[in-house]
């Protein structure tokens, strides 16, 4: 490595991206044109930062394996960034495998940060800690050190284990302090932050009140019979059912518990689980197989008994039914939560996030831009979907698995 390119690193090692640019902005080499690939993604020019990450890779040649493999690596966090969630994952295995061979243990563990970093974007928790339990944090520097710890704390965050996960965050504050770098500062105030926000909203026999993550999870494990809008599912203590693939089955058992200890008429569960304005023998019919159904979803937490004028819930155990529901309820909030985090999506990002189809999450984005809830840039395969911050928003670690129609 010559001098101009070791001084250009160092600078952006500390920040210093303008310092670095100065260095090496007239050159066509491999090494410059991937710290001017690095530069101008730290600038915000991610299009251009991935041309010259591609550029960098050609100069490289095939026989500089391991100068290939980090500039993979830079592109893949560039594409993370960009939420271009179908890149390559096997492309960054096999650089972080190159990496690991040729003893750079520093970017092969930033190369295994971003596959956890999606890993969690895809709701894949299991598959993320695992890969996070091959690193040995001690051993990492600071800003890595920072990554790991922030990376745990995602993970706890959605598993609702708020107490390891303002341990990790204080630790990756601590690392962030010797890094020394504002950027990753402001990544940890921001995970703390969301400790702080409301979460969902608790509904009580026709009172509601908002709930930060803690109270969430004394929530899950007290004794009470939850009904779980943000996740569509019904849980009581250490047990839980999802009703994820059943919509309507949630339907009919969020208009019960909203009506307990009373009833629901007939009508009144027609109208809200099948839009039924009038009912006719046909929807009575199929409403006492939905009934039925769910009776055989729920029967270890609860009953559905019929009344003289429709069905009334009956926890087995439980002495209060409450429902948990996002901040923010209407159609297509499950996407909107995505949206909420600032990134620009692609809708095929959005459709890998949420684990559904493209043309389902397109005719939802069509529908939320036609009343300005959206803005779309770009066209084709560049186009992106933004969306203007609005405080309230669900966060995604409270969401269902698929994106429903609702």
């Amino acid at each position: 490595m010559d001098a101009m390119i070791g001084a250009a690193a160092r600078l952006l090692a500390t920040g210093d991206v303008l310092g670095a640019l100065k260095r090496v902005a007239l050159r066509d080499d491999g090494p410059a044109l991937a710290l001017r690939g690095i530069a101008m993604a730290q600038l915000g020019d991610l299009v251009r930062a991935r041309a010259l990450l591609k550029m960098a890779v050609r100069a490289f040649g095939p026989l500089e394996a391991l100068a290939r493999a980090r500039c993979i690596v830079a592109e893949a966090e560039i594409a993370l960034v960009s939420r271009d969630l179908a890149w390559p994952a096997k492309t960054l295995a096999g650089a972080r495998a190159v990496l690991e061979a040729q003893g750079d243990r520093l970017n092969a563990a930033h190369a295994c940060h971003l596959e956890v970093r999606r890993l969690l974007l895809t709701g894949h928790l299991d598959e993320a800690e695992l890969r996070l339990s091959a690193l040995e944090p001690t051993m990492l520097a600071p800003p890595l050190r920072t990554a790991y710890e922030l990376a745990r704390a995602g993970i706890a965050i959605r598993r609702l284990q708020t107490g390891a996960a303002r341990t990790a965050l204080r630790r990756a504050e601590e690392a962030a302090r010797k890094a020394g770098i504002a950027a990753l500062a402001a990544e940890v105030e921001s995970a703390f932050q969301t400790l702080s926000r409301p979460a969902a909203r608790l509904l009580v026999r026709g009172e509601e009140r908002f709930l930060l993550l803690e109270e969430v999870e004394a929530l899950f494990a007290s004794p009470a019979l939850v009904v779980d809008a943000c996740r569509y599912a019904v849980r009581e203590a250490n047990r839980s059912v999802s009703l994820t693939k059943r919509p309507v089955l949630f339907v009919l058992l969020r208009v019960l518990a909203e009506s307990w200890p009373g009833g629901v008429s007939r009508q009144a569960l027609i109208a809200r689980a099948f839009r039924g304005k009038e009912a006719d023998e046909s929807h009575r019919v199929r409403l006492r197989v939905e009934i039925g159904r769910l009776r055989g979803e729920i029967h270890a937490l609860a009953q559905v008994r019929a009344t003289r004028e429709g069905f009334v819930l009956v926890p087995r155990q439980a002495h209060e039914v409450v429902i948990l529901a996002p901040p923010v309820e209407e159609p297509h909030g499950t996407l909107l939560a995505f949206l909420a985090d600032g990134e620009s999506w692609s809708s095929s990002a959005l459709a890998i996030a949420l684990g559904t189809s493209p043309r389902t999450v397109q005719r939802a984005l069509d529908a939320l831009a036609a009343t300005g809830k959206v803005h779309a840039f770009g066209r084709g395969p560049a186009r992106r979907w933004t969306l203007p911050s609005v405080p309230g928003y669900p966060s995604t670690l409270l969401l269902p698995g698929p994106l429903t129609s609702g």
